[in-house]
Order: structure tokens, then C-alpha cells, then sequence
């Protein structure tokens, strides 16, 4: 059934990506929208001029109040905490509040939804999982938290076959009736400390992708409806205890040969091998010669992929020519460039500690590491037990540089720079042949830079200038 927006009173909570994605979308199908962003107007720029084109009301600043109350429908973009006190007022008046996610699920019921969800690796999962369904023949949108907002998919729900989409805890806690077919939790550790709670309750946001699904017969049957299924790290035990909520058949991936935990329930495995891993339910077997999957954290992230995909409908060899054709994603152990012997990386992704500690692994030594930002409450002392005897040095920059200086504090040599130029510019002078630049921050990066990507692009254009 169609979603009917026209003349609805709709406002729009938040006007980065997904937030401007959710106004088109809206105006797209008739409804009365008005913008809320807490910049003002001259802060928003663009975006802003957009918004009024679009024949949307803007409103910048703090909320007036009754502003919520008094439409029909909010959509919250993930940047916004549900728990502030308009929000919930807003419910208790009977106003629906989505997330933007859910809002693009509602006109895409027809498509099947392939979500992946988890502390770490999502972005590379998502990009390799849509490689996978489109190198099996699927029409595939690949997006949600990796880059291309969801309801670009919903303006043209006639396009797709599949819809692989990344799905951080921020979005899932939006969600009503979104409803994968195949939902995935990569791994949990602790993050967004400074927006939960409790780890619990960090994994119950997670562990939302699965509420929604139908049980049903085997996903490998021919029924394309009520054939959803969940994909689960096997080593994770936090992410096991999550598995018990999903109502569907739960398959497996490990590393380490067999689940952390007793899993008697899990309806098939994939277990990592030498060159590969394998598909124990299927028989099957796939090689992983791809340098962009080099490393046991990309193992993982390939065998989710594969479940996905191969449950998903893509054949064997679909699957293979994915697995060899991905070419990796940028601001995630991206090799910039070699000067004068010293390696330089881009590791911009790496926005909380234990996803800087797969960065540490895949090196052996000699690394100077530029960290710092905006810190998420995490401590950095397993940053410091995995690069002891591999980091030379770390240059720091940002909010949180006083914590990881201290952190570092007689571990390693600590050179406060402040920011990432005069970081670049200091890691040029220390850097020796053989040694590796990483830039690998353990923290957000909304202090100084828009996002990531942008505080990655910098990088490379500052060391593509040395």
C-alpha cells in the first residue's frame, strides 16, 4: 500500500544528508513540510536555499514551542537524540515521529531490505555485500548510513531489486515497521557512550533490526515473502545475546572455527579458512585473494556479505566475482601514497577505539599515529597495549588531545599539534623510510571537520601537496 502524504503537515528535524533526502522525498509525494535545523540561516548556506526552492518552511535556531506538537508527522534525522524534551512531547500528543529510514521503508514494502548493523565494519559490509548482489545481475541501491541516504532509494522505488543499506544504532532507534529480509549485527563493543546509557542499551538499538522480521520456511526456499533470516558474528558473545531476540533463522560467521558461546540453534555457519572460508550448510567454498579484503576483521566482513548475499537469492559464482572485484572503500586503510619511503594512510573511518585497533593489526611497526577529535567517552588505554612496540609516536589533535596524551603519557612520544595540518606537517619532519603515517583518530571528527570524509579528504590533499 502506498504511503499518502499530501497535505500533511511534516516536519523535518535536522538538515544534514538524510534530513534534506527525507524534505525531498516529502515534497516529492504532496506533503506540507517544514525544515528544523538548530544552525542558523546563514550557517546553513545551500542547504538552506534548497529548502525554501523546495517550497519547505524553513525554521532555524531553537525550537518554538508546540512546533512538533502540532504537525502530523516529525521525521528525526539520526543526528538527533529522540529523548530531547520536544520529541517526547510531540509523541504525547499523539504525533508520529520517525526516523528518516523508516520514512523511506514505507514506500519500498515491495522491495526485499538487506540490513547491516554493528559497532565496526558496516560501511565496508554494505559496499561489499551490494558488490556481491550486483555482480549476481540484482539492481541494487547501496546506501542508508554509508553516504547515499535511504530515501533516495524511495524516490525511485521502481529502480531496485535489492536494497543493501547500513543501518547505524542512531537510525534504528527510528525505526517502526522497516523490515529487513536479511538483518546482520557485524560485532558490539562499546561507543556512543556519550549518547547511551549503558552499553545494554546500545545493544538494544542494535538489536532493533531484527524486530520487524517474519518468521518462515528456509531462506533458500522458493517463497520470496516470509523468508527473512539474521546474520551474526559467531565470536561476538554480546552480539549472540542479541540473536536470541530475532525470530527468524539465525546463521553464523566466525573466525575462530566455532561460536563463542553454545549456539545449538543456528540454522548454518561460515567459517574463515586459509585463502578463504567456507559455507558449511551450502558445501560451498570462496577464495579471498583480494588485497582489499586482506586482514581477519575483512574475513569477517566477507562472510557476512556472502550470507547475505548468497541467502539473499545471488548464486555461487555471483558471490566469487564480488569477492574478487571489490575494490575497498576510501578513508578506511587507504593508502595515499609512499614518499621518500614513508607510507601515508588514510584511516579517517575510524571513528572510535576498537576500530583503530584493527587498524594497528593490519601493521607490524614503525607507525606514527595521528589521533584526536571529538572523543565518545571511550578509554584509550587498548590503544596503547596494541601499539606498544609498533608506534613510534603519536601526533594529536582536536578536543579530546589532552586525554589521549595522557593515555600515551611514558608509553610512547606525544606531539600536541592541534590540528590535522600541523599534524601532517610534523609527522613529514619525523617520518623515516620504512615507517607508516596513520592517520587513524579513535574519535568523531565534528570539532573541526564536517564529517569523516571530510577530515580524510583533507588529509589526502595536505599530503598529496607534501
Amino acid at each position: 500500500m502506498t504511503l499518502s502524504l499530501s497535505g500533511q503537515k511534516v516536519l523535518v528535524y535536522g538538515l544534514a544528508k538524510s534530513g534534506v533526502a527525507a524534505l525531498r522525498l516529502l515534497r516529492q509525494h504532496g506533503a506540507q513540510v517544514t525544515a528544523l535545523d538548530a544552525r542558523a540561516d546563514d550557517a546553513l548556506g545551500e542547504v538552506g536555499r534548497e529548502v525554501k526552492a523546495l517550497g519547505a518552511t524553513l525554521v532555524t535556531g531553537p525550537t518554538p514551542p508546540g512546533l512538533l506538537a502540532s504537525q502530523d508527522l516529525v521525521v528525526v534525522s539520526p543526528g538527533v537524540p529522540l529523548a530531547l524534551p520536544e520529541i517526547e512531547a510531540a509523541r504525547a500528543a499523539g504525533v508520529a515521529v520517525w526516523g528518516e529510514v523508516e520514512l523511506a521503508s514505507r514506500f519500498l514494502t515491495d522491495v526485499p531490505l538487506f540490513g547491516i548493523t554493528g559497532t565496526n565494519g558496516k560501511s565496508t559490509t554494505t559496499a561489499l555485500t551490494g558488490e556481491l548482489f550486483l555482480r549476481g545481475g540484482k539492481r541494487t541501491f547501496v546506501g542508508g548510513n554509508l553516504g547515499r541516504p535511504f530515501s533516495e532509494a524511495a524516490m525511485a522505488p521502481g529502480d531496485w531489486d535489492a536494497l543493501v543499506v547500513e543501518l547505524s544504532s542512531f537510525q534504528l532507534e527510528g525505526i517502526r515497521t522497516l523490515r529487513p529480509r536479511g538483518a546482520a549485527i557485524l560485532n558490539l563493543t562499546p561507543d556512543h557512550l556519550d549518547r547511551y546509557a549503558t552499553h545494554a542499551d546500545y545493544g538494544a538499538a542494535k538489536a532493533r533490526i531484527f524486530q520487524n522480521q517474519l518468521a518462515g520456511q528456509n531462506p533458500l526456499g522458493q517463497n520470496p515473502r516470509g523468508t527473512d533470516f539474521a546474520v551474526v558474528n559467531a565470536d561476538d558473545a554480546d552480539v549472540m545475546g542479541l540473536a536470541r531476540a530475532a525470530k527468524v533463522p539465525v546463521y553464523g560467521f566466525t573466525v575462530a572455527g566455532r561460536p563463542v558461546v553454545d549456539a545449538p540453534g543456528l540454522a548454518g555457519l561460515a567459517v574463515a579458512e586459509e585463502g578463504g572460508f567456507r559455507l558449511d550448510f551450502l558445501g560451498e567454498r570462496y577464495r579471498l585473494a583480494n588485497r582489499a579484503l586482506r586482514g581477519a576483521h575483512n574475513a569477517q566482513n566477507a562472510m557476512a556479505a556472502a550470507l547475505l548475499a548468497r541467502l539473499g537469492g545471488v548464486a555461487s559464482d555471483g558471490v566469487q566475482a564480488g569477492l574478487d572485484s571489490y575494490p575497498g572503500l576510501p578513508h578506511r586503510l587507504e593508502s595515499v601514497r609512499v614518499l621518500d619511503g614513508v607510507e601515508w594512510v588514510n584511516d579517517s573511518k575510524a571513528t572510535n577505539v576498537d576500530s583503530v585497533l584493527v587498524a594497528l593489526r593490519a601493521f607490524k611497526g614503525d607507525l606514527w599515529l595521528i589521533a584526536g577529535g571529538k572523543g565518545k567517552g571511550a578509554p584509550y588505554a587498548p590503544m596503547v597495549d596494541e601499539g606498544r612496540g609498533k608506534v613510534k609516536g603519536v601526533l594529536t589533535i582536536g578536543n579530546d588531545a589532552d586525554a589521549l596524551a595522557r593515555a600515551y603519557a611514558g608509553q610512547a612520544p606525544v606531539h600536541a599539534c592541534g590540528t590535522l595540518d600541523a599534524a601532517v606537517a610534523k609527522a613529514r619532519e619525523l617520518a623515516r623510510a620504512g615507517d607508516t603515517v596513520l592517520l587513524s583518530p579513535a574519535c568523531a571528527s565534528y570539532d573541526q571537520f564536517k564529517n569523516f570524509e571530510d577530515r580524510g579528504d583533507t588529509f589526502k590533499r595536505l599530503v598529496k601537496a607534501l
